[in-house]
């Protein structure tokens, strides 16, 4: 198994997530802008949601770093399992923008994709490669995951302050991981050159 291929595959699972994802966008019915109103929250809900793609650029970043193994394999599964849901709690969230109950759902499936990817980075970690000295102790990671439990619990107070929460962790990754980025600049080595 080479780097290529978890590539590959997680790039197909992402790409149909988001084709889902869209698909909930439905057509207005009028046509005047007017008729764009009631699609409002599910629309914010789609580019909240759409931080998915932040994690397709990331891994890209994160899998230059690897020399596939069966352990990175079952971690990186595990990621695109958390990551599938985004279709059904976003449009759940986007339906009922004011409930508590389905803030809370979309802000639980964020903490475990955020938590899947720290499991795949600490599993790359284990198995060697340049990532343990790009990353350090992963604070930004465990923060982010910290951030999203306080916002499944203000769920419950005003919804809106947890899609608040979570639209913030989204802005702060946007970027790629600069650590990853600088580490592998350093390194000079690619994934390709170690799956040979």
């Amino acid at each position: 198994m080479t780097v290529g291929r978890i590539e590959g595959f997680s790039d197909g699972v992402v790409a149909i997530v988001i084709t889902i994802m869209v698909l909930e966008l439905h057509v207005p019915h009028g046509i005047t802008p007017a008729a764009l109103v009631p699609l409002v929250h599910a629309f914010l809900a789609y580019v909240l949601s759409f931080l998915l793609g932040i994690y397709w650029n990331n891994h890209h970043h994160l899998m230059r770093t690897v020399k596939a193994t069966g352990g990175i394999m079952w971690a990186n599964l595990h990621l695109l399992f958390w990551l599938s849901l985004f279709p059904v709690v976003t449009a759940w969230v986007g339906g009922e923008p004011r409930a508590p109950w389905p803030a809370a759902c979309y802000g639980a499936v964020l903490l475990a994709a955020a938590l899947a990817w720290l499991v795949l980075e600490r599993t790359i970690i284990h198995g060697g490669g340049s990532l343990a000295q790009a990353i350090g102790r992963g604070w930004k990671e465990r923060i982010s995951a910290a951030m999203y439990v306080v916002g499944i619990g203000l769920a419950f107070v005003h919804p809106w302050l947890a899609d608040a929460i979570s639209a913030g962790v989204a802005a702060a990754r946007v970027v790629p991981d600069r650590r990853i980025v600088k580490g592998l600049s350093v390194s000079g080595s690619t994934a390709a050159d170690r799956s040979g």
